[in-house]
């Protein structure tokens, strides 16, 4: 029978209306199982091709500051209240069972508000149906995921579905910088409201970005005030100050003051597995990151890059996952010979690709004139071998696992914590140095 099942799956295409019909069905089923709790919550709900999950976990920080009982559901995590565990699906867009049951322990648990992360596919495929959502923000559309999609202007079309689901009411929050912003402004809603890091002409912008090893500094301008207001963050990149803008105009929608919003970033920590500095008392700086994207790969790296003395190099473990955009994959590889000293390729998650295949696709956008490059099938010696490389006041980053428990593979999910296993690598390291 799941042969069968199997079968029929690959039969019927990614976009036809039968699977999405199914999965529309399930979405009702789900939210009738659990009592539709969504009409019992304010629903912030968060797209966007990268950042969603540090907005998600910023903009539920803000709430919960300011006295609001929120939950939220991210890729990396589950929050309900002041109760955070991990998401063992690793996926944006959970099952809506999954989606419905957490809005209902949001609801038991006396929350009053729910921020969720929405991926393209979860909207598409109806996984968020009946959530309802209040407001609806992107924080960033660029390519990724077009082997589903097809096309940008799909992509983006397929991202907007959010929006619709306002149904002409609540708040949409929108990236001006972006290219998406024309197509979404266009969507009905009772009130937009927009952020920038590049023009005054916004609800909310920032300027004056100062980056440092320590944090992120910045000077936040509003249409509602004429004053500039400091706004300090302890996380690196200039990213995540547009992620802060995000978080601070869905905040706003929610009935929180900009000032509150911003004295409750100053002690945001971040999110597992998002920029995450691993420190084991080495000395040179590890990090560990969700870094997929072609976007998102150029733009930390370079965040990297300028947190270093000259002479300190900028070590990089990348690859890519499998069943996914194989376009991307040479994409990463020239990106990282170009931004980084020493660059190796690894196994990531291959799902059901050669994941030898894989490496293979990435090493081809590789420029040997402009790094030290190599390929390492396992990831844990990868990992070793770029620890015993870096040298003091180096950065190491170990890019796309993030805080992910699992790895993808053919045959299954197999136990993969790269948090956990880099800080076993560089407490061994440290034990072989005292010794």
């Amino acid at each position: 029978m799941k042969r069968l099942l199997r079968s029929l799956k690959k039969a019927i295409s990614q976009r036809s209306p039968v699977r999405l019909v199914w999965h529309h069905a399930k979405a009702f089923v789900a939210a009738l199982v659990y009592g539709f709790p969504a009409r019992k919550l304010t629903v912030i709900a968060v797209t966007g091709t990268d950042g969603k999950t540090t907005t998600v976990g910023m903009t539920a920080h803000i709430l919960a500051d300011a006295g609001i009982r929120a939950g939220a559901l991210s890729t990396a995590f589950l929050r309900i209240g002041d109760h955070t565990e991990w998401n063992a699906t690793q996926k944006t867009s959970p099952s809506p069972f999954l989606i419905q049951r957490f809005l209902r322990r949001l609801v038991s648990a006396g929350c009053t508000h729910a921020v969720l992360e929405a991926s393209s596919h979860g909207l598409v495929q109806g996984r968020l149906c009946f959530t309802w959502p209040s407001i609806a923000a992107v924080t960033n559309v660029t390519p990724e995921h077009l082997d589903y999609h097809g096309t940008m202007e799909q992509y983006r079309r397929d991202k907007g579905l959010l929006f619709m689901m306002l149904q002409g009411r609540g708040t949409k929050v929108l990236n001006r910088d972006d290219e998406s912003f024309t197509t979404f402004s266009r969507i009905p809603s009772a009130q937009t409201l927009s952020f920038s890091v590049r023009s005054d002409d916004a609800d909310c912008s920032a300027t004056d970005i100062v980056e440092t090893a320590e944090g992120t500094q910045s000077m936040l301008r509003t249409r509602e005030r004429s004053t500039l207001l400091p706004l300090s963050l302890r996380l690196l990149g200039a990213f995540n100050v547009e992620n802060a803008l995000c978080a601070i105009a869905c905040a706003h929608a929610c009935a929180v003051s900009v000032d509150h919003a911003v004295k409750a970033l100053r002690n945001f920590a971040g999110v597992p597995g998002r920029l995450e500095r691993i420190d084991a008392g080495q000395d040179f700086a590890v990090y560990v990151d969700f870094t997929v994207t072609p976007a998102a790969y150029e733009k930390t790296l370079l965040t990297l890059r300028a947190t270093l003395q000259p002479g300190n190099r900028l070590l990089v473990l990348t690859g890519s996952c499998g069943d996914r955009m194989r376009e991307k994959r040479p994409i990463v590889g020239r990106l990282c010979s170009t931004l980084a000293d020493i660059v190796v390729i690894s196994n990531e998650d291959p799902y059901t690709e050669d994941p030898q295949q894989i490496i293979d696709e990435v090493w081809a956008g590789i420029d040997p004139s402009h790094c030290e490059a190599h390929k390492i099938f396992d990831r844990r010696e990868a990992m070793e071998f770029l620890f015993h490389k870096a040298g003091p006041g180096d950065a190491v980053i170990l890019c796309a696992k993030g805080a992910d428990t699992t790895m993808m593979t053919a045959g299954g999910q197999i136990p993969w914590n790269e948090r956990e296993i880099a800080r076993e690598l560089l407490k061994k390291m440290s034990g072989e140095t005292l010794g």
